[in-house]
């Protein structure tokens, strides 16, 4: 085993929404790389699942919704392994209702989930960081964030969360805390299982706009995710980084229309 592959030992890592998707993943990766990981997700049969395929994992049930869980999300964490050197905000929330339509409650727990959440989190993890010396926030947004893609209310939220993680990487960058944020692109996910189940071409159509060629999957992110998390990383503190396969570099449906052609360049 080379040391790259314990780069993380010594290292422990929180991840919400873990249960599944991108986070599920993500603590894969890490764990496998040397770290200890909490596996925390409000849907505690699948945050204690795939904690179970984990040696050494801790599943804990948070809804990032309450202060009162995320605190009690840190403090398991401190008692389990001794601190937190990495926060990753993942859970999400999105709503599928057109503007116009968007209710209220649908509304909020979107800015809740994305946004809401990810500030209270960061509050009660950058004491136990501090405390530590420092430590790691990365905070998953999107390219909805950066550009419209539909999803107003999430869209608009997950805007909010790449404005607070310039304001943490700010505030306590002093203090030995980094704070970064990625913006994935459409990524292969249990998340998309009713639209697809719906629609079964659906990832074959949006490959056509994505240069790559392809959406995403989770070791695109985790690999982002573990990157910035990593001391190679160092001097890379309230920066957003897009992993979407191109999508945000140019306008293929455009291109295609202006070179007569069907299908992309």
């Amino acid at each position: 085993m080379s040391a790259r592959d314990r780069r993380f030992a010594g290292t422990t890592v929180v991840v919400t929404g873990a249960g599944s998707g991108i986070g599920a993943q993500t603590v894969r990766r890490f764990a496998a790389e040397g770290a200890a990981v909490v596996v925390a997700d409000i849907n505690v049969p699948a945050a204690q699942a795939v904690a179970a395929s984990i040696p050494g994992a801790l599943a804990v049930e948070v809804d990032v919704t309450r202060r009162s869980s995320l605190k009690a999300m840190v403090t398991a964490t401190e008692m389990e392994f001794g601190g937190i050197d990495v926060l990753i905000n993942n859970a999400l929330s999105c709503s599928e209702s057109p503007f116009l339509a968007m209710g209220d409650a649908e509304i909020l727990q979107d800015f809740a989930v994305n946004a809401m959440g990810p500030f209270m989190a960061c509050q009660e993890a950058i004491p136990a960081m501090v405390a530590r010396g420092g430590g790691v926030i990365l905070n998953v947004a999107s390219v909805n964030a950066l550009a419209s893609f539909g999803n107003v209310a999430y869209s608009a939220a997950k805007a909010a969360l790449i404005s607070l993680t310039h304001s943490i990487a700010f505030e306590f960058g002093g203090q030995g805390i980094r704070c970064n944020a990625v913006a994935p692109g459409t990524v292969d996910t249990e998340h998309w299982a009713p639209r697809l189940a719906r629609d079964p071409h659906l990832f074959e159509r949006a490959a056509r706009w994505y240069p790559t060629g392809r959406v995403g999957n989770t070791d695109d992110i985790a690999n982002a995710l573990l990157f910035l998390a990593s001391s190679e990383a160092a001097w890379i503190n309230g920066a957003t980084l897009p992993v979407e396969g191109g999508l945000l570099s140019g306008n293929l449906g455009l291109s295609r229309e202006l070179a007569g052609d069907d299908e992309p360049q």
